[in-house]
């Protein structure tokens, strides 16, 4: 019985633990508000509605997100864009694509 606890109490740590870790188009949204709205000169709807959520996955995986990122808003110095942040902007832009039917509230 003591096992079984040990067992569950760790599956709910790890449950806990990889929520936490995975990226959200909420914190993809705050990030484009504070960091890049400026540089870009329009609202976050804007942005991720250039393109597709297919088109959004292609940039993303292919490594091309800083990139496009310059591209869309050439004010953004992209040395300033945290690797860290590329996952977290791709959710937000990829939730609010031009297909999606999303609208964001930034």
């Amino acid at each position: 019985m003591k096992l079984l606890k040990i067992a569950l109490a760790a599956s709910l740590a790890l449950g806990v633990t990889t929520t936490t870790l995975s990226a959200s188009p909420a914190k993809g949204q705050k990030i484009y508000t504070k960091k890049l709205k400026d540089g870009c000169g329009f609202t976050g709807d804007k942005f991720a509605v250039k393109h597709s959520q297919a088109e959004w996955e292609q940039i993303f995986k292919s490594g091309n997100l800083k990139n496009e990122i310059k591209t869309l808003c050439p004010n953004v110095n992209v040395d300033d864009v945290k690797d860290k942040w590329l996952e977290d902007l791709y959710d937000f832009a990829h939730e609010y694509a031009n297909d999606s039917g999303n609208v964001p509230a930034c």
